[in-house]
């Protein structure tokens, strides 16, 4: 494995050979495939349907759970804008958290509300990801336990941090790329890196996921199937003191048809405190503040998309 390629690394091997894998990714490209991670072809393809039919319905269906500045429902077209983009992301996009009680103790911090699921009009959506959902946050459980090895820990380091965690899905849909969208530099995604700390990702077979080498080189991390597609975010290159890296990549949709992708950002509580001290090597400086999920993520949140300088919320 090297920083010229993404590594496939199996989920089944035992936990310090994965670590180890991890370590060698997530200090060099920041990207790996996650084989043998125990999801079924059908729990994945039911939820794959469900988000093409949500997105496939009318305007006016979708916008009854239009996106407020709780991160939670359907985001129009044009809403989503990554600092340093010269155009909007050519994309639509459903958000979902964890379910919660109305006595959830982590109700109204940042980032966690209620979901704003159609019920009344497409009850699959919610039939459909539910179970992949449950089961793709029990893979990023098992991978940060091998994160927490990799970085000289025990793998139990990182469950205190993960009770209640945030774990926000989004399913996304994106058009192909037009002539006009090229001349104006607009992407399904533009380049960034994630908020967050762990990304899951599901893709389609459409490809167009690219990633930045560190020389400025884009190299292609193509559909594998049985496969999720894992990636470092900038809380956990925080957490790690920078050992781990936080790539830039970005998204386009060069086929002519739909591409759809189920990414997961499999995050800790909203206060959970994010302290590169955790695993901090001996004569080594913390090179990072302490920092809460909730607050981090909102504050990137309303720096990208446009619900949060709108009056209306929901």
């Amino acid at each position: 494995m090297s920083a010229e390629s993404v590594p496939v690394i199996d989920l089944s091997e035992d936990i310090d050979t994965v670590a180890a894998a991890i370590h060698e990714a997530a200090s060099g490209i920041g990207f790996f495939y996650i084989a043998n991670h125990g999801i079924d072809r059908e729990t994945t393809d039911e939820a794959f349907a469900a988000a093409r039919l949500f997105f496939d319905m009318p305007e006016g269906i979708k916008r009854t759970v239009a996106v407020g500045t709780d991160q939670r429902g359907w985001m129009a077209p044009g809403m989503s804008m990554l600092p340093g983009a010269r155009a909007a992301d050519r994309k639509e996009v459903f958000f979902w958290g964890r379910e919660i009680a109305a006595d959830d103790p982590d109700m109204g911090k940042p980032m966690v509300a209620p979901n704003r699921w159609p019920e009344d009009t497409v009850p699959c959506l919610r039939e459909g990801i539910a179970p992949y959902y449950g089961a793709v946050c029990d893979v990023g459980a098992r991978v940060m336990a091998a994160v927490a090895v990799s970085l000289g820990g025990s793998p139990e380091d990182f469950a205190p941090f993960y009770a209640r965690p945030l774990a926000r899905g989004q399913a996304v849909y994106y058009p192909p790329r037009t002539p006009e969208d090229e001349a104006e530099g607009r992407f399904g995604v533009a380049p960034h890196t994630d908020f967050g700390v762990l990304t899951l990702l599901l893709q389609d077979d459409s490809g167009g996921l690219q990633v930045r080498r560190p020389n400025g080189e884009w190299i292609d991390a193509p559909p594998m199937p049985g496969t999720l597609v894992c990636n470092i975010g900038d809380l956990l290159q925080r957490w790690s003191n920078d050992r781990f890296v936080s790539t830039v990549h970005r998204v386009i949709n060069r086929t002519t048809g739909a591409r759809y992708s189920i990414p997961v950002f499999y995050d800790p509580r909203t206060d959970a405190v994010i302290d590169p001290h955790l695993f901090l090597r001996e004569g080594e400086t913390a090179r990072h503040s302490p920092i809460t999920p909730g607050e981090h993520i909102a504050g990137r949140n309303r720096e990208s998309f446009s619900q949060y300088s709108q009056t209306a919320t929901h």
